[in-house]
């Protein structure tokens, strides 16, 4: 019986496009928007300590600003660097009536910048019962940790749980565990596909 569904935060409940920063950095940097998109896909390290919290706000700023020669100011910078999110309202609502009769965990990898933005950009999603995210835990998916962190804090069974994630590897993961997974993608019918896991909601 399933007693939790967890769910992923970008491409399932807010879409995000990192187009958006690489394009306004651009303007204070020598390097141009698509430069900018390919150093961000080949030196993704600098993302990954960042968002297992190895690296604080203040660090990643100067890394990225170092390699990218930009002139702005930390504010400035995230204030660019956190605006890349929209709401998916449909999943919102899905996931509200969810969390009527079910437990419900946001498992995420983020940094500690761009979460605090969504917390008070986007109040309405923090709905959870439980937030494991990767900045918190010091490990991402797909690492096995985050899974068991977010298993220890539903207090439930790894076959008790879904897990919604829009990455093929992270429910690939927690499939290796037992959760049952819906790998989402844009053709997703997310209320039917729960209700034909037998959830009642």
């Amino acid at each position: 019986m399933i007693r939790c569904v967890m769910s992923d935060l970008g491409r399932v409940i807010i879409h995000f496009d990192n187009t958006i920063f690489f394009e306004k950095i651009a303007s204070c940097s020598p390097y141009s928007k698509g430069e900018i998109a390919e150093m961000a896909s080949t030196q993704s390290s600098y993302r990954r300590v960042f968002d297992k919290g190895e690296i604080t706000p203040e660090e990643f700023y100067e890394q990225v600003t170092t390699k990218l020669k930009a002139k702005i100011d930390y504010e400035n910078f995230y204030s660019l660097y956190n605006d890349v999110f929209s709401l998916n309202p449909p999943v919102l609502e899905i996931l509200k009536k969810v969390k009527k009769n079910y437990k419900l965990i946001l498992l995420s990898n983020t940094d500690v910048m761009r979460f605090g933005f969504i917390k008070k950009k986007f109040p309405e999603i923090m709905i959870f019962d439980e937030y494991v995210l990767s900045y918190e835990v010091g490990a991402m998916k797909p690492h096995l940790r985050i899974y068991e962190d977010a298993l220890t804090k539903a207090g439930v069974e790894a076959n008790e749980c879904i897990f919604i994630d829009d990455i093929e590897v992270n429910i690939e993961t927690a499939q290796k565990l037992g959760i049952d997974i819906i790998h989402m993608t844009p053709h997703t019918d997310l209320e039917a596909v729960l209700r034909e896991k037998g959830l009642s909601f």
